[in-house]
């Protein structure tokens, strides 16, 4: 893990300010559409729901991801558009910010799994992180994917053994 020089925030899109959400649009499209050479449709509607954790040195954003809401009690929250911006990738704040997103789901939805859709090639990192594979692999947007979860923590506390 890298020695936080970061500040975390968790917004929605109506906190962020015009120039903050810019940014952060940038930094995707810079990373999903152009860097990955990848034609998709960014802008899915999905944000407006959802919670933008950014990471920020000096105002300056390092790195994102998204947050989205359970749509049932039982039903996972979901991270995703888990992106490093490329002038600060080799710091570890892949690492930094998969664990703000977890730390930010099981404060917000403490009684929910989390859910993701993981470029293929990224499995292991996942993995790292507790979630396991929970689909075949497949294609989404000509880019191998895989589904996977990371289930709820068990809670010992005051159960004896």
């Amino acid at each position: 893990m890298p020695s936080k020089t970061y500040t975390a925030d968790l917004n929605s899109v109506d906190e962020l300010l015009a120039r903050e959400l810019y940014d952060l649009l940038k930094m995707r499209v810079d990373v999903f559409v152009v860097e990955q050479n990848c034609a998709y449709p960014e802008l899915d509607g999905k944000d407006i729901d959802a919670l933008h954790l950014r990471l920020l040195e000096s105002g300056k954003l390092l790195a994102s991801a998204r947050i989205l809401k359970p749509h049932a009690p039982h039903d996972p929250s979901k991270i995703g558009r888990v992106v490093v911006s490329p002038a600060h990738r080799g710091k570890r704040l892949g690492d930094a910010l998969m664990s703000e997103a977890i730390s930010a789901c099981e404060r917000l939805y403490p009684a929910n799994p989390i859910a993701l859709s993981a470029q293929a090639h990224l499995r292991r990192f996942y993995e790292a992180f507790g979630f396991s594979v929970a689909s075949e692999e497949y294609l989404e947007d000509g880019i191998p994917h895989i589904d996977m979860v990371r289930q709820l923590a068990i809670r010992t506390a005051g159960i004896p053994s």
